[in-house]
């Protein structure tokens, strides 16, 4: 096999098992591909080497042992640096957390580890998660693979550009706005946000509590459903995580749409969007019409409060959590202060990037006495009309599906200067946020300039299995990628 970083999950395990090549070589071509290709791409915050040979052999002797194996085991992936990872520095790509390594592991990690896979490191995001483009790191900006000009989009920038330029055979992002399914457009890859609650949040450091959700990047739909199996599931130490019967949405996986109903919301078809993105998302209609989906008309008439309510929302519950990043009990302190009061303010003032202070100060006016209702209790009663939306639409229809951002990817440093143009960005992500409801991107084409369009199937909560089928079945229908870029 010429190179090991083209084979998918599934085509790693089938060979594993065949013993036609083994998990350390596999794991050594991905840190040698790490080692040559993400100068270029600076995917990576975090490289565990000598980490993930260890857990390769371990992943080895599973096999040869005749241990039971799961489809993960050997699998090299890549961890986006907000989930907590025992012993291996987790910095939320901030300098307040620059040097913090966690004394425990977040619990999607610890289902990885249990399944047999393979750390390769941690990824580059837009610190604290706070972000649209990966430009707000404190430590580097990630390039798109396929334009090194451009971003890959964020918060989960690096685990896109890692999974699309073959540093990683998957990986892991967070959610809170749209940080998994833009990343995937602009790169090309398979995104998954969960339903709220599917996927454990403990060990995940929170950026918006009631929105954040964990989810996988892969290079292609079945991969996708395979890493679902692994790291969804009911988790007693997260209070938000719901109990239910486990799914293996691999089964969901079938071939054939007959009787199934699309809806088209006429909110997310609007003037601004990218003519070759518009034109890419219909043609990936026309093919779900050809294999005998119902295309069903239908509204989300709130659309438009998206951006308002979700940049209070989660600007407020920011505010909250970041208050513990005080110099205090962990994390940057900065050296020279004359009292408390000071030494907070430093801290805080050093600690923190220009993004994440700007969204603090907005959480905290939000929150602030005389204006709470006003602002953080007016829009918490607005995202109720949201999901109210959605439980229409979907008493009309299985699956909806809608662009994933208005354009494919912009330069870097094109929007830096507007943070209302970046915000924007986001318009057609936020919504299932604010609902709590699943969504996938997967690639369904490119633009002019050879960057590829992502189409997001949205599902009703819990309904994994209509989104995972529509998905399955359209990516079929429109190819996938097969030829990954070089950077």
């Amino acid at each position: 096999m010429s190179d090991l970083t083209r084979l998918s999950i599934k085509e790693l395990h089938d060979a594993y098992r065949a013993r036609d090549i083994s998990p350390v070589e596999v794991t050594q071509a991905y840190l040698e591909r790490i080692s040559s290709v993400d100068a270029k791409v600076k995917a990576y915050l975090t490289v565990t080497g000598d980490l993930a040979i260890q857990q390769a052999q371990e992943a080895v002797r599973r096999f040869e042992s005749g241990e039971q194996v799961t489809p993960l085991t050997g699998i090299p992936l890549g961890i986006k640096d907000l989930l907590c990872t025992q012993g291996v520095k987790t910095t939320c790509a901030s300098r307040m957390l620059e040097n913090f390594v966690p004394p425990y592991n977040a619990t999607v990690v610890e289902r990885l580890n249990g399944q047999g896979a393979v750390m390769l490191g941690k990824l580059n995001m837009d610190e604290f998660a706070m972000g649209s483009s990966t430009e707000n790191s404190a430590f580097h900006c990630t390039h798109n693979p396929w334009d090194l000009s451009r971003v890959p989009g964020g918060s989960s920038g690096g685990s896109s550009a890692a999974v699309a330029a073959r540093l990683c055979a998957a990986s892991l992002g967070s959610d809170t706005g749209g940080s998994i399914r833009q990343p995937a457009s602009y790169c090309g890859v398979v995104g998954l946000k969960p339903t709220y609650g599917r996927v454990s949040r403990f060990g995940l450091i929170a950026f918006a509590s009631s929105l954040d959700q964990v989810g996988p990047f892969t290079r292609d739909v079945t991969d996708c459903a395979l890493l679902m199996n692994a790291i969804a599931g009911h988790d007693t130490k997260d209070s938000t995580s719901v109990a239910g019967k486990d799914m293996d949405y691999t089964q969901c996986l079938q071939k054939g749409l007959k009787g199934m109903r699309c809806g088209l919301p006429q909110e997310y078809f609007i003037e601004g969007v990218q003519r070759d993105v518009r034109e890419a998302v219909e043609r990936a209609i026309a093919a779900l019409k050809d294999m005998g989906c119902e295309i069903v008309p239908v509204s989300l008439p709130h659309t438009p409060y998206a951006v308002a309510t979700y940049y209070i929302v989660a600007t407020s519950e920011a505010s909250s959590n970041l208050s513990r990043y005080d110099g205090v009990k962990y994390g940057f302190r900065a050296s020279e202060y004359a009292n408390l009061l000071e030494m907070y303010k430093k801290t805080r003032s050093a600690g923190f990037g220009p993004e994440v202070k700007r969204r603090i100060m907005l959480g905290s006016y939000s929150l602030s006495a005389g204006y709470y209702d006003a602002f953080y209790k007016k829009a918490s009663q607005v995202r109720a009309l949201f999901k109210r939306d959605f439980d229409n639409a979907f008493n009309a229809c299985d699956v909806l599906i809608t662009p994933v951002a208005p354009t494919t990817a912009f330069k870097i440093g094109e929007k830096t200067a507007d943070p209302i143009q970046m915000y924007l960005n986001d318009i057609f992500t936020i919504p299932v946020n604010l609902a709590g409801i699943p969504a996938i991107s997967i690639p369904c084409g490119f633009d002019g300039n050879g960057l590829p369009i992502g189409v997001q199937i949205m599902a009703d909560a819990f309904r994994e299995d209509n989104m995972f089928k529509a998905a399955y079945n359209l990516e079929q229908a429109v190819g996938g990628i097969q030829n990954w870029p070089e950077p």
